[in-house]
């Protein structure tokens, strides 16, 4: 079985006979996809996603590029892989229409702090179209989470796009901003004291909202700017009920 096949493969639900019938017994392989996953993650938890190269991971395998091969198609499929182990830790609720609001939240905090564990990560989700059971799987979670809280189907399907969207941007941001900070590059962008006397040093005249509203601009802690997003954009989806047609 070639790569694409292997990547094919795993795209398919168990088949039961398959797994009953007798394995032969072969020469145990020196390495695993799963080895593979679990390397990448070190890699990333100890040296950022951008550290991450085909190259960089065979080292850390101590074998050569071209073994990664039988194992993965290549970065965009090691990518995949390196999301959907994040995604099968996450516990998308039993669909409840009285607390869908707080349901498909709980879902985005718990991809949200996925992702923080492995800086930059998230940047692999992007532009990404899941194929994964296990990222299918949360995708589900979320579309009945949203359909049995009464939203349209098709603002439902947009809405857990968005929503996955903004959780990897989120997260991406963080660890931008947390790589800059190691190398001592613009301080000031994260400090935001320096940043809102920056703002109300400006001239008035020209900008009379920003320098009189510098403290609501530059105010928030830990993750209340997450939240309040979060909130306005699962409280927007409230007019996106299912007898709403879309435009």
């Amino acid at each position: 079985m070639n790569p694409r096949e292997r990547r094919a493969a795993r795209h398919q639900l168990p088949n039961p006979e398959v797994e009953a019938a007798p394995r032969q017994r072969r020469r145990k392989a020196p390495i695993t996809v799963e080895q593979v996953v679990d390397t990448a993650l070190g890699v990333i938890a100890t040296e950022g996603y951008e550290a991450l190269t085909m190259r960089r991971l065979a080292g850390a395998l101590d074998t050569g590029p071209a073994s990664l091969y039988a194992h993965v198609v290549n970065k965009a499929d090691l990518d995949e892989l390196l999301i959907a182990r994040l995604c099968a830790e996450l516990v998308p609720p039993q669909p409840d229409p009285a607390a869908w609001r707080e349901q498909i939240r709980s879902v985005c905090i718990q991809l949200r702090d996925q992702y923080l564990k492995y800086p930059g990560i998230s940047r692999a989700a992007l532009a990404m179209a899941p194929t994964d059971l296990e990222t299918l799987r949360v995708s589900e979670g979320m579309l009945a989470i949203l359909i049995a809280g009464g939203v349209a189907p098709q603002a439902a399907a947009w809405a857990i796009d968005a929503l996955l969207l903004y959780v990897a941007a989120y997260c991406l941001e963080i660890s931008i901003l947390d790589q800059r900070k190691v190398h001592n590059e613009a301080d000031w962008v994260v400090d935001t004291d320096e940043l809102q006397r920056r703002l109300t040093a400006l001239p008035a005249g020209a900008f009379p909202h920003t320098t009189r509203y510098a403290a609501e601009l530059t105010a928030g802690a830990g993750h209340d700017r997450f939240d309040f997003t979060l909130a306005l954009m699962i409280d927007g989806l409230s007019h996106r009920q299912a007898d709403v047609t879309l435009v």
